[in-house]
This record gives C-alpha cells, structure tokens and sequence, in this order.
C-alpha cells in the first residue's frame, strides 16, 4: 500500500520507492539447443539434483511438431532445498511450439526472491499502473512459487516471487497430487499455508513420499572437507547474472526503478561503462555489460548472458572444480579481472552451449554505509600462478551461509 504522498511504498513497516523488497537470486535457467549434453553438464559434472521434470510434448499439436527437435523434457535442479535453483529448457522445442524468445535471448528465466506474498500482489499491481508488461501471473507447479513474469528492455525474463518448495532430508518433491493448488492469475489474499497445504493433501491420502527423488549416478568418491561426495566441491549460491545489454543506460533505469536494485560500482573498460548492482550485502548479484563488448571478449555470439555465477564452498574447493572440469573436457573463457570487482579468484567454465559459467568462492559484502571496499584494498590475483592458500580479507566466509548439508 502507498502512502498518502504516493511517493513511498510501506513494505512490512519500511517505507521503500516500490512496494516490494527483492532479497536475493532465487532460481535462474537457460533455453539449450543441445539439451542432452546439457543436462549431463549440469547435473553429472556440477552436481545440481534434478527435483522434476515436466514434458513439453504434451503440448504439441501432433507428434510431427517436435520430432528431431531432441529431448522435449524440461529439467527442474537444485543445489541445496530449494526446489529449484537452475531449470533447463530445450530451446529449439519452445520455438517450436511458439514459445521464443528475442534473438539472442537464451535465458528462460532470472528469478529474485521478495519477501512476502503480500509484497508480490502489491508489486503485480504497481507494474500494471506503469505499464509494465506482464507475461503471468499467479503459481506454478512444480515448485509452488508464487509469482509474476515481467520482461527487461532487452527481452529478459524476470521473475519475482514469494517462496518456494522446500525439498527435506529425504529428497522427495512434492508429488503431483499437490499440484491442485496452482494458479494461473493473480492469487486472492491471504492464502492457507504450506504446513496447511499438506495437512490437507494427508486427509486425501496423498502419499507425501511419491515425487521425484534424484539418485547421482556419480560414486561419492571425494573427500571434500569431510563429506564424501561425487565431485570434489559444492555449489553453495547462484548469481550473480550478467547481462549484455543494447543500451546500459535503458537497463539501468529498468532495474534500479522498476525492480529496485542499488547501484554498487561502476567501472569504464575500454571506454565502455559496466555496471553492478546488488539487492542485499553482496557486492552484485546482476552485472549490465554494453553488448559491444560481447565480440571483445570472445564469448558466444548466441546469447546475451555474459556469464552466470556459481559459488562454491571455499578456495580449496574451487581450485579442485577446475581441475576436475578440465579434466573432462570442458573449456573455459579468460575474462579480465577489472570486469568483475568484488571477486578475487574465479574461473569461467563454459556449458555445451557456450554459456559462460563464472566459478568463484567469495564475493565482497557490503556494509551498513552502502559503500564497497576502496580498489587499492582490494587483494591482488595472480591469475597465472593460484597460491595454495590465502590470507583471509575482512568479509570472508562473510554474508549469508548454507544452510543444508552439503549431501
């Protein structure tokens, strides 16, 4: 609700310029052309956990619509409890059944979390009154978010949502069931709750333990700091995204004023301005880059994510997915330093796609005075040569943990 001024948006008691709050990147995706070697890169070599899967070819006209287009399926993963954290689309299905994106558009989705329900309704609201296009609105199954689509300049899907569904210690997903508390409109408030959500499906007698359970098919065969696991680190967050942007200034306006990201640092590279902006205490958690610079940088020319984020446990763990993807084949981008302030050592992988993977252990956090760490304090890599180990900076192992076990 706003105030009497219809300058300010109170927002659980806080008075904010929209009527919403994003805390943090909750899912992402990416739209694969080749989704069969996709789909092992991202759950048999990174160890994201397929929650479920969805079949798009329910959705075709006739069996002819989507053959030779490859796997119709589309993937639900996950690094820790939340249902999903990366989906996997195939690209060329979603054309074909009319569901494109912008040339060069390949991510399916960038979803940020916001505090409440209420804060969603009241968003949906808000973006209608300044013409802000909506795809959807309401909650989809599987994952039982509550949400709303809205789209960047550029064609960029966002997403806000309130909540989503937690997988417990036994892995199981909600089962299908459940899924009759999904909508495809704006929900009415106040809704039941989750506890009451499954209260409900117990006296249907809904078996609670029939979703989908991922089995790795990887031996946990490495030690990594005391848990044995198939791969020797663990995701630990998502993001930050990177974008590349047809006009930075266009982007800007866009997420600072509709969505209400703060800008952190700006940096001019090449004569090209860059941009990171954060929601919560981490240095960024998306980054704007003029689309000039794409072709600079020698990444693909198919999509316009200059790179996503991937953090993992530690240094020590970090070191060790380099190795261990190299190994297996996967190639990786140089990306000048200057164009990713507040991480030190990072590495970027690249997808079957050539979608650009940052891997890093730390991200600078920003403190009560809203200002990053001046750049002369900040510490100087050696990307040639990665030490052993570091010394610690002020805000290490800093900023929100993990909570779930890493297994």
């Amino acid at each position: 609700m706003a105030t009497s001024a219809q300058t300010k948006f109170n927002v659980g008691g806080i008075l904010l310029d929209q009527p919403f709050k994003i805390r943090r990147l909750g899912h992402f995706g990416f739209n694969l052309v080749d989704m069969d070697a996709g789909v092992r890169f991202y759950s048999e070599l990174l160890g994201f956990r397929i929650s479920d899967v969805i079949d798009y070819s329910r959705r075709a006209k006739s069996p002819d619509q989507l053959a030779g287009l490859g796997d119709p399926r589309g993937y639900f993963t996950r690094y820790g409890t939340d249902h999903h954290a990366m989906v996997l689309f195939n690209k060329r299905v979603r054309d074909a059944l009319g569901r494109g994106d912008k040339p060069g558009v390949t991510i399916n989705q960038i979803t940020w979390q916001v505090g409440s329900l209420r804060d969603v309704g009241e968003g949906i609201k808000w973006f209608q009154e300044k013409n802000v296009k909506i795809q959807r609105s309401g909650r989809d199954m599987p994952g039982s978010n509550w949400h709303t689509y809205l789209f960047d300049p550029d064609g960029h899907q966002n997403e806000l949502y309130y909540g989503i569904e937690q997988v417990g210690w036994t892995g199981h997903s909600k089962p299908r069931p459940m899924y009759d508390r999904g909508f495809d409109e704006p929900p009415p408030l106040p809704q039941m709750s989750e506890f009451d959500e499954v209260q409900q499906a117990l006296k249907k007698g809904v078996d609670v333990l029939s979703g989908y359970r991922h089995v790795d098919q990887l031996p946990a065969t490495y030690d990594v700091d005391g848990i044995l696991l198939p791969r020797p680190f663990k995701i630990v967050r998502i993001g930050p995204v990177s974008l590349f942007v047809a006009d930075i200034d266009t982007a800007e306006s866009f997420y600072r004023k509709t969505l209400g990201f703060i800008l952190t640092e700006e940096v001019l590279w090449r004569g090209h301005r860059c941009l990171f902006l954060r929601a919560n205490t981490e240095h960024h958690a998306l980054a704007l880059y003029p689309i000039a610079l794409r072709d600079q940088l020698g990444l693909s020319p198919h999509t316009t994510c200059m790179s996503f984020g991937l953090q993992l446990a530690n240094y020590r763990q970090l070191r060790d997915a380099v190795k261990f993807l190299r190994e297996r084949g996967v190639r990786f981008a140089n990306v000048p330093p200057e164009l990713y302030p507040g991480v030190d050592y990072a590495a970027f992988a690249l997808d079957p796609d050539g979608h650009c993977l940052m891997l890093y252990y730390y991200m600078e956090q920003v403190g009560w005075d809203g200002k990053p760490r001046p750049k002369e304090l900040r510490r100087t890599v050696n990307y040639e040569n990665w030490p052993e180990a570091l010394e610690p900076a002020s805000d290490t192992y800093q900023g929100e943990p993990f909570l779930g076990p890493w297994g």
